[in-house]
């Protein structure tokens, strides 16, 4: 019987997270100064879109700070009672990241419902001027969490989602704007903010769906089971595959625990060294714990089959 852990990871991820907590340190600083800015403006302007757009700038500077405070805790080493480190904080504050944009797109659903009946005097000028500066703010803060590691690393890309949602809503705002200073249309403030809201909505419910996969130990979109199994199959001398486990500890860190039956002529060390080249060049899983049996001596587990 063997187990076998493999181990290679280090300088890329290091090298990722020192980019990441540096686009995610100075859009913070944007975000949240021009925040300020915005509640002040949607205040004195009288504009919901405004602060719809600033209630999305609020979650985005608690989402960044969120994130950023992820990275730091996950690079926190691994200890006797939490053997994976804090690497998991990740997903949780991604999570909550995704609860937080459904609740406050709800809120300016219910806000924007009132206004329809009864749209208040906005000051589109004063409207225009400070969702014109918000567009050009979310847009830098946007491209420098591009530079980040979005596309492997699920809190920077909830982030990176954040940030274009306030993008969105930035638009939306400077075209309301418009629309009631050359038409008058004072319906056109809560339009704005309702289709900020849904935006934010859906942007919101994709994060929280793929971060309770992950808390869920679900597998990675991207590595298919069947695949898996069919390819340790091929091995030669490997007689069954059972008791295939895939699932992540973080977004990009994905593990798998298997047991591999083989005929008694298999060499041992030779097929689990195969198996892990497979699942390491082929599926991109670096974390394995293998366990290889000889087929005389059936499974060590309760059922007495290998299926």
């Amino acid at each position: 019987m063997g187990h076998h852990h493999g181990h290679a990871h280090g300088h890329n991820h290091s090298h990722g997270n020192i980019e990441n907590k540096k686009a995610l340190s100075i859009a913070f600083l944007l975000i949240a100064s021009f925040m300020v800015v915005e509640i002040i403006g949607g205040i004195m302007t009288n504009s919901l879109a405004l602060l719809s757009d600033a209630g999305h700038m609020l979650s985005d500077a608690a989402a960044l700070g969120l994130s950023l405070f992820a990275i730091k805790l996950g690079e926190r080493k691994a200890s006797a009672s939490k053997t994976f480190g804090y690497k998991r904080f990740e997903i949780i504050a991604a999570a909550l990241n995704g609860i937080t944009l459904i609740l406050i797109s709800l809120y300016i659903f219910y806000e924007a419902y009132h206004r329809f009946f009864n749209p208040p005097e906005v000051q589109s000028v004063g409207m225009l001027i400070v969702s014109s500066i918000g567009l050009l703010v979310n847009i830098l803060a946007a491209w420098i969490l591009m530079r980040g590691d979005k596309e492997e690393n699920l809190n920077v890309r909830s982030a990176f989602l954040h940030v274009i949602g306030d993008m969105l809503g930035s638009v939306g705002a400077i075209i309301a704007a418009l629309l009631m200073m050359f038409f008058g249309w004072g319906i056109a403030d809560p339009v704005a903010s309702v289709i900020v809201a849904g935006l934010i909505i859906v942007s919101g419910w994709r994060v929280t769906k793929e971060s309770l996969h992950i808390l869920m130990e679900g597998s990675p979109a991207h590595i298919e089971i069947e695949k898996v199994k069919t390819a340790l199959l091929k091995i030669p001398f490997v007689n069954t595959v059972h008791d295939v486990h895939i699932w992540s500890i973080t977004s990009g860190m994905p593990m798998l625990s298997c047991h591999l039956v083989i005929e008694n002529d298999g060499i041992h060390d030779v097929i689990l060294h195969h198996a892990q080249s497979i699942l390491h060049d082929d599926f991109g899983i670096e974390h394995s714990t293998i366990q290889v049996e000889k087929i005389e001596f059936g499974c060590p587990n309760h059922h007495g089959s290998c299926n």
